[in-house]
Formats: structure tokens, sequence, C-alpha cells
């Protein structure tokens, strides 16, 4: 049985499904010692409100592949894509390139771009003359699922 999440095509945000929201703590979490957390529930959070600005805008996207890895991004996350957010020099952007998509950071210097990876075992992608390259995107957030038992 595949999901929509299984889906090679993004995946349009519907705006009348109701959100969910969970509790979120009003202090930060340490990666040291416990904390009893139920002590500090101060607020809720709607994670499709942290993750969507334009809903009409955004996709969610899997992503497969490592390439964006050192940026938090790693084979199996899923990506919320904003296409009303104008990309800018460093932004982590989904791009056509040859009319195949990847997602890469966005490097923009006088006048020039290139697509950078977040793993320096894949190069840069610089565009070459004959070469087609559109930013369709930019990524606002990522969402990573751990394996549990």
């Amino acid at each position: 049985m595949h999901s929509v999440l299984d889906s090679p095509f993004p995946i349009p945000f519907d705006m009348t499904a109701s959100g969910l929201t969970l509790p979120i703590c009003g202090v930060s979490v340490r990666a040291g010692f416990p904390s009893p957390a139920d002590d500090f529930v101060v607020d809720r959070l709607d994670i499709m409100q942290l993750l969507v600005k334009h809903p009409q805008a955004t996709y969610f996207w899997r992503v497969r592949g490592d390439s964006m890895r050192e940026a938090g991004i790693d084979d199996g996350s899923i990506i919320a894509v904003d296409r009303a957010v104008r990309p800018k020099h460093g932004c982590i952007v989904v791009a056509l390139v040859d009319g195949e998509c990847t997602v890469k950071y966005l490097h923009q210097r006088a006048g020039r771009m290139k697509l950078k990876a977040a793993n320096p075992t894949y190069p840069d992608i610089i565009p070459r003359d004959s070469q087609t390259i559109e930013v369709w995107g930019v990524v606002r957030g990522c969402v990573k699922l751990f394996l549990t038992p």
C-alpha cells in the first residue's frame, strides 16, 4: 500500500484539512539530563501553522538522497516548499535542472548563480550555456521521522 508521502510529485497543502495542535514546552530541552517536561507546557503548537506561510503556494516533497545531510535534510525527510517566497542567496531551494528536481543551497554572487550541496562529496551545480535551471520554490522546513520499535 502506498501513501501520498511516497508520491514522486509534490503534495499541495490542503487548506480545508483541520490542524492538529500539540502541546509545546516553554523551555528548550537539553540533550543531557532529563527534565519533567509536563511542568513546562505553556502553549499549543500547530505544526502546519509553523511550516505553512502561504497555503496556496506550499507543497510537500519527500527527499531522496543525502546531498543535503549537513543541512539536516536526510534521505526520507519531508520538506515544505513555498513557491511564494522569493529565493535569495543562502536559501535552501528546490530547483529544476534540465527538468529534474533537486534540493540545494542557492548561491548568488556577482550576477552568477550556482546550486551547492550540503555534503562535500557532491559537486556544485554551475549552469552551463545549454543548461536550464529554474528555482521552483524555497524550503521553509523539514520533517524527519526516526525509526521506532
